[in-house]
């Protein structure tokens, strides 16, 4: 029994170290933000309370019903509510049931159901838009990680580099070949990437926890992402003109069509407020009954039993009533005036958007072009440096060059390998958010 219950406690060892060691793709990373991110779920909150609001809106068009009852009792000296005769104590109950339809409200009611539709899709659109400012945001902070990570590795290869020299030029100082100071000069050279290194190691953690706040992870120890490296993505992103992919960001970017939707909602709020200057027209129908201790059959003089009174004494009425609206302190004018001013404010925060979208896509447009061009000049002063380091080192291992010069040869190489990471990986998110704009969904394969 100890030994099954053993091997139970180890698998579930395993599989929770398995769990911890999780490492998250980029996919993983966004939907998991999209699922999980605060804002998202109170803006889905307001996307339940304007389907509320739709509901409302129809109950507003159907007719209402009400009933009430009371039952009272009189001492002291009344009247019989049949005979009319005084008396000193009597118990009474009277009921009605009434329902009333509007007929004609200015078309108030008709117009607040297409507001309600209208502000649920306005709501969904937001809700969609953030979720896309989340995806960005996700896979700016997923290759800022894997950019950190690239870097790491190469401060580490090229610290494995100096240890090799470093081992190297103690056997030639020790042969008496080069002088003690090329050693010293070495090994500065190595604490110096040993340092780099240090550093790395803080700005990968930092991306990381950068990127679980992004996801609503708090177990920082344990959250990774997957050790993948990326060439650059293949794209025909550019054969596309600025204004093409502005023209079709237009037709599904979510801000745009909550802006559109913010117009129609004003416009409705408008016909809405005008719908105050018109009269209102109501039918209604009432039915009411009444029972009294002081209703007495003639022929006995005993009382009325309940139900009968409720038979005898009931009443139907029905009717229209029309409402006119003369003088109202000028309220329904100024909140005509009022949506008047938030309808321009809701066209002009239209055409802004529409603005600020062509300008973001414009500077993402030069952005992949200017980005790829610094990535290919980066690629370019690389190779460059690398072939300047390999000449050098054959210089340095025969004695022909100084440790110090040699030393700044391999910085000179750190620096460009660093300059080709980070520029690689600005021009992969740049290429992303361009093709984001044109309606691509982001991914790094």
């Amino acid at each position: 029994m100890k030994n099954k219950l053993t091997i139970i406690l180890l698998l579930c060892a395993m599989v929770m170290s398995n769990a911890q060691m999780r490492k998250w793709t980029l996919q993983e990373c966004v939907e998991y933000a999209v699922e999980n991110n605060l804002t998202v779920e109170q803006f889905e909150l307001d996307l339940e309370n304007a389907k509320i609001d739709k509901s409302d809106a129809i109950g507003g068009l159907l007719p209402d019903l009400n009933g009430d009852a009371r039952l009272t009792e009189n001492l002291g000296l009344s009247f019989n509510p049949t005979s009319q005769e005084p008396v000193n104590t009597q118990l009474n109950f009277t009921g009605n049931v009434t329902s009333t339809l509007t007929l004609f409200d200015g078309l108030r009611n008709f117009n607040r159901l297409n507001r309600a539709k209208l502000n649920a899709i306005a709501n969904q659109y937001r809700l969609d838009d953030l979720k896309d400012d989340i995806r960005l945001n996700v896979a700016n902070a997923y290759l800022q990680v894997l950019s950190n990570k690239e870097q790491l590795k190469t401060f580490r290869a090229q610290y494995a580099v100096t240890e090799q020299d470093l081992k190297r030029t103690k056997e030639l100082v020790e042969s008496g070949v080069v002088p003690r100071g090329d050693l010293l000069e070495i090994e500065a050279t190595a604490a110096t990437q040993e340092q780099q290194i240090v550093n790395g190691e803080g700005l990968v953690l930092i991306a990381r926890v950068n990127l679980a706040q992004l996801l609503q992870i708090t177990d920082y120890e344990n959250f990774d992402i997957a050790d993948d490296t990326f060439a650059i993505p293949p794209s025909d992103i550019l054969k596309n003109s600025a204004k093409v992919i502005f023209d079709k960001a237009l037709t599904f970017r979510n801000d745009i069509k909550l802006s559109q939707s913010n117009v129609e909602l004003a416009e409705k709020d408008l016909k809405i407020a005008k719908g105050a200057y018109y009269p209102t027209l109501s039918a209604f129908i009432n039915y009411n009954t009444r029972y009294s201790d002081q209703n007495l059959n003639p022929e006995d003089l005993s009382i009325i039993p309940f139900t009968d009174q409720l038979y005898i004494f009931d009443g139907l009425a029905y009717g229209f009533q029309l409402n006119v609206p003369f003088f109202n302190g000028w309220s329904t004018r100024n909140n005509v005036k009022r949506s008047h001013v938030s309808l321009e404010r809701a066209k002009l925060q239209l055409e802004q958007d529409k603005l600020d979208l062509e300008t973001n896509i414009q500077q993402a447009y030069v952005d992949v072009t200017t980005f790829f061009k610094a990535y290919e000049a980066a690629e370019k002063t690389l190779d460059a440096r690398r072939l300047a380091y390999d000449y050098a080192k054959e210089r340095f291992n025969v004695g022909l060059m100084n440790a110090f010069d040699f030393s700044q040869a391999q910085s000179r190489v750190d620096n460009a390998e660093a300059d080709a990471i980070r520029t690689k990986y600005d021009y992969i998110f740049r290429l992303k958010i361009l093709e984001f704009y044109f309606g691509i969904p982001i991914s790094l394969n």
